[in-house]
């Protein structure tokens, strides 16, 4: 990466650069990475619908902000466009991230063991007002089971995904 470039202000600059256009063409932009893999530089375009992604929608969002990408040039250097979908188990990064997946069964990691334990499965219920994470650990249920609710704070989260049962 060049002096004065760093990956999060790059992701940042690229994401505020085709979020229109990811909206405009029907698609939910999950998350814009751009990550050092080996020598090369990936700049990685994750997207979402409510039908799910298939590699014809990566070509059409691959071919629409390639352009766009050319003509801003927001990355100094070479790098590698990756255009793909979050996956049927996909991390949570983001509070719209954590929205959209309130009731589905999630997989928390935990930086360290809380009541011995560092990994916990349940249903997520959200992020709570102070941005703890709220999982309802137990039988599913439709409600929220507050004997079972465990929050978490979110700086002790190493990841959370989604979780599916096969």
């Amino acid at each position: 990466m060049a002096k004065g470039q760093n990956a999060k202000n790059i992701a940042e600059k690229v994401e505020l650069l085709i979020r229109d256009t990811v909206e405009r063409m029907g698609y939910i932009l999950w998350d814009v990475e751009y990550v050092k893999v080996g020598a090369d530089m990936y700049l990685r375009i994750t997207i979402d619908s409510e039908e799910g992604i298939n590699i014809e929608d990566c070509e059409k969002m691959h071919r629409a902000i390639d352009p766009l990408l050319d003509e801003a040039d927001p990355i100094e250097g070479a790098y590698h466009l990756e255009i793909s979908s979050p996956g049927i188990e996909r991390e949570l990064t983001r509070p719209e991230h954590f929205e959209a997946c309130a009731g589905e069964r999630v997989e928390v990691r935990l930086y360290a063991p809380v009541d011995g334990s560092k990994v916990y499965t349940g249903i997520l219920r959200g992020l709570g007002e102070d941005g703890n994470i709220l999982l309802e650990c137990g039988a599913a249920s439709s409600e929220a089971d507050t004997d079972n609710l465990k929050m978490f704070p979110r700086a002790s989260v190493t990841k959370i995904k989604t979780r599916f049962e096969f």
